[in-house]
């Protein structure tokens, strides 16, 4: 779809990739981009920003969010967390955060604007996901496991939505330079540079976004063999 001239709603906006995506899609020529998140502080200098409170995991504030961004033609379902590391050792209740924020947040969210998004002739859906959607990490394993889900749920949105003239990218970076994991040794890519491909994959209409040489290396073999991309992660 058209990055200019188009309105965006971004979740998790306040810092990180959230806040790249909102200065990217400003220097893109966004019309208007709605900054939502948990304390509705995204505050922004430029005079199309629209900061909004909202937590993914609270319905009504959902509900509200959409009702206040009528104009949504592009959504980014880009809030995420990371609670739970090893899948056996994590806490029910860290399980269960994961699950709430990356896998039923984003579903929650499609529903809510699903009135703006299908009223007109093109929309779209960006959905971040992470490179650990495609095998689990078991170092990550809780994690890993809500982005695998999240990824199946993102699949049948697009099932979904495809007649609604709606397209619904999956988005799958590796590793960041956000604070989610800043304490992590390996290499990672700037949020800037993910935002920068994440749009560009959106523009050129593609349904899996690679936003960066880990994840372009890792969905390609993932293309050619799933089992290796399984062996790799666990090694």
């Amino acid at each position: 779809m058209k990055i200019q001239d188009t309105t965006a709603f971004v979740t998790g906006a306040n810092r990180g990739l959230g806040r790249a995506l909102v200065d990217t899609l400003l220097a893109r020529g966004a019309r208007r981009v709605y900054a939502a998140s948990r304390d509705g502080d995204a505050r922004h200098g430029d005079g199309r920003v629209v900061a909004v409170r909202l937590d993914v995991t609270d319905l009504e504030q959902i509900r509200a969010a959409a009702a206040i961004a009528p104009d949504v033609r592009l959504l980014i379902n880009n809030a995420g967390t990371l609670a739970s590391m090893s899948l056996l050792a994590a806490e029910p209740a860290q399980l269960r955060h994961d699950l709430d924020v990356n896998f039923h947040g984003p579903i929650e969210m499609v529903r809510a604007f699903l009135p703006q998004l299908t009223a007109g002739p093109e929309a779209a859906v960006a959905n971040v996901l992470s490179v650990v959607s495609l095998a689990n990490m078991p170092p990550l394993g809780g994690y890993s496991a809500s982005k695998a889900a999240a990824w199946s749920a993102t699949q049948a949105m697009r099932a979904d939505l495809r007649s609604k003239h709606v397209r619904v990218h999956a988005v799958f970076p590796g590793p960041i330079d956000t604070d989610m994991i800043r304490t992590f040794e390996m290499t990672k890519t700037s949020p800037e540079d993910v935002a920068r491909a994440i749009l560009d994959g959106i523009a050129a209409g593609l349904d899996d976004i690679a936003p960066d040489p880990m994840s372009a290396e890792a969905l390609a073999t993932f293309a050619r063999d799933p089992r290796a991309i399984e062996h790799k992660f666990a090694s």
